[in-house]
């Protein structure tokens, strides 16, 4: 018996897929999954050393497990390493930076989006799935590479 379709696995090889840059220096991604309802997105982070996350405010749920590198929570000046999870909660607020010399890659699922906030609190931009889905489709248009991303 055949499993439908709907109920079948769907790997992702990482490997295959190249870095896709997300526009400031030192960021890029790999997408693993977006979800259709538009609430999300699963993807692999990569930051290079010295790069800084700013202050942001998560809308929903964030899961962030390090796969390498070390990056510091600036708020708790706490260090997080390879093989360490961090949940985020909706409402939460951060900002952290790699240290060392090592590359930082993140496992993240988001949930909701994510709001970059100004010394004030007030939202400087705004980033969704949506826009996340549209960064990886111009990207593999425009490097004739192929769309690997899962979408639900």
């Amino acid at each position: 018996m055949n499993p439908s379709h709907d109920f079948a696995s769907h790997p992702i090889d990482s490997d295959r897929m190249a870095w896709t840059p997300m526009g400031p220096p030192g960021l890029s991604f790999k997408p693993l999954r977006f979800f259709r309802d538009g609430s999300g997105w699963m993807y692999l982070f990569r930051l290079e050393p010295g790069t800084r996350i700013p202050r942001h405010r998560h809308t929903g749920e964030a899961h962030g497990f390090n796969v390498s590198g070390r990056r510091q929570l600036l708020d708790t000046g706490e260090v997080i390493g390879p093989g360490t999870y961090v949940y985020e909660p909706a409402g939460n607020v951060d900002s952290w930076q790699v240290v060392g010399d090592e590359p930082v890659v993140l496992l993240i699922n988001v949930r909701g989006a994510i709001e970059y906030l100004g010394p004030d609190g007030e939202v400087l931009g705004r980033v969704t799935s949506a826009d996340r889905l549209v960064t990886y489709r111009r990207w593999c248009e425009e490097t004739g590479s192929a769309f690997l991303a899962t979408l639900e």
